[in-house]
């Protein structure tokens, strides 16, 4: 091969991979630096249990941990929110909690997020209508205003690991797919 020929196959090479870099790039949408990320404090989930008579919940409990842990590295992975810890609000969280549920205490969720220093909050809850179907709630307020940014929620169907699981996978996808992360 002459200097000539194989200039431009490099050439066309290089091309060939810059072009490759560009579609990748523009398939993806650009998340923001962490830096750039908004702080959540993601508070516990709690559950609305509208069947406790006759069917009272047991493993429920235990997934709506699962849904938090969840959802916290969703947030993280996807760009979303930069999650803080809630450590140092522990006690202010077990004596509200204590005395009311989080997503109905009229502001003691932003009271906690000042604590932990977020910027915005994150109430969940669940509400178990029967074992067939439950639905997955979410809101988001900005702590220094308390002013809701994001209200969005997802029916389930069937009360299984796996359910809830793809539940707040899909609650997360609709999220990055409508943008509303970083708000």
């Amino acid at each position: 091969m002459d200097i000539i020929s194989c200039f431009v196959s490099r050439r066309s090479f290089c091309f060939f991979i810059f072009g490759l870099f560009l579609s990748i790039a523009a398939a993806f949408p650009a998340q923001a630096a962490d830096g750039d990320l908004k702080s959540i404090a993601i508070l516990d989930f709690e559950l609305i249990d509208e069947m406790r008579d006759m069917a009272p919940a047991t493993v429920e409990y235990q997934r709506l941990i699962v849904v938090r842990d969840q959802l916290a590295e969703a947030f993280a992975r996807e760009g979303l929110y930069r999650v803080v810890d809630l450590a140092p609000a522990a006690e202010l969280m077990k004596r509200l909690k204590s005395e009311q549920r989080l997503h109905e205490c009229n502001g003691c969720e932003t009271d906690i997020a000042k604590v932990v220093k977020a910027d915005r909050v994150l109430v969940g809850w669940v509400q178990k209508v029967s074992n067939l179907i439950l639905n997955l709630n979410i809101q988001i307020e900005d702590t220094a205003t308390g002013a809701v940014v994001l209200v969005t929620s997802v029916d389930m169907r069937g009360n299984t690991d796996e359910s809830w699981r793809r539940s707040t996978s899909y609650l997360v996808r609709q999220m990055v797919e409508k943008g509303q992360g970083n708000r």
